[in-house]
């Protein structure tokens, strides 16, 4: 799933050096955290969101075939 992540947000941003990608596995669910540049973080998102929309729905059912719950969490 991390590389899943890392892959779709390298390809959006203009410094994919930057792009940072942490997991963190919880007993039920398991969270994501993106961590990009200060200028790449409205690639990400996206306008209203889609992009971190888009993302999220190809990571939950990712994650729905292999019967797992994953959080995504863009941060600053």
């Amino acid at each position: 799933m991390r590389e899943l992540i890392e892959i779709m947000a390298k390809a959006l941003v203009e410094n994919p050096e930057q792009v940072r990608v942490s997991e963190i596995a919880g007993e039920h669910t398991t969270v994501i955290e993106l961590r990009t540049a200060k200028e790449d973080l409205g690639k990400v998102i996206g306008k209203q969101g889609r992009n971190a929309r888009a993302i999220r729905t190809i990571l939950n059912a990712a994650a729905a075939k292999l019967r797992k719950r994953v959080v995504l969490e863009i941060i600053e």
